[in-house]
């Protein structure tokens, strides 16, 4: 935990925030002014709460500073969560913003002779890894998960392999890039997590 006894609390960067926000505020938490300043080079900010700081990260990083205690609360998509499955986050309430699903897609015109009743190896392209190779595992599928950050559309195209593993809201971006979905693993929308221990220790200021 950090040394001092104010919470932490842990927010995403990017489009999320802004969606995330309100909520905060209906809270009654407002960040300083330079939290809005995009020039800023600051990560943690005060906030109208004295007992209170708030942390700007991306969000696997929100995740890794909950598992180990260095933010006390924080925002993170369940996509997230699920990759990082650990045993010190508790993820006790669905924020319900940021709505979108996690899905499997290949070549639209590899889909029509596919079957995937008949996979026992595939290769995918994800950010998600681990929840990939667990999904797969679980009907005995072996999945080789080539790692990317990033442009994970343009995968099959380029030869890395014949599906992906990804996140979708509309699939024009899948259409786009001449993939169609062929199987659903999650729903996934924005939760408030908590570290187990600090949730034990400090429940009182947390829950409130």
């Amino acid at each position: 935990m950090l040394s001092n006894d104010k919470l932490i609390f842990a927010v995403p960067r990017g489009r999320i925030l802004d969606d995330v926000m309100p909520l905060i505020r209906r809270a009654g938490i407002e960040p300083e002014d330079s939290f809005w300043d995009k020039d800023a080079r600051q990560l943690c900010f005060s906030t109208s709460d004295p007992s209170l700081d708030m942390v700007r990260v991306r969000s696997f990083d929100i995740a890794t500073m909950i598992a180990y205690g260095a933010a006390h609360i924080g925002i993170a998509g369940l996509d997230v969560l699920m990759e990082f499955d650990s045993r010190e986050i508790y993820a006790p309430l669905d924020l319900g913003v940021g709505a979108c699903r996690m899905i499997v897609a290949e070549s639209e015109e590899f889909a029509p002779s596919d079957d995937p009743r008949r996979w026992s190896h595939i290769r995918i392209a994800t950010k998600y890894p681990e929840l990939t190779r667990r999904h797969f595992a679980a009907r005995g599928v072996h999945a080789e998960c080539v790692k990317m950050n990033g442009a994970i559309e343009i995968a099959p195209a380029m030869g890395l392999c014949q599906r992906i593993v990804d996140l979708t809201s509309t699939g024009e971006t899948l259409k786009a890039n001449g993939l169609v979905e062929v199987e659903e693993i999650a729903k996934i929308t924005s939760r408030l997590a908590v570290n187990r221990t600090a949730f034990k220790t400090r429940s009182e200021e947390i829950s409130g």
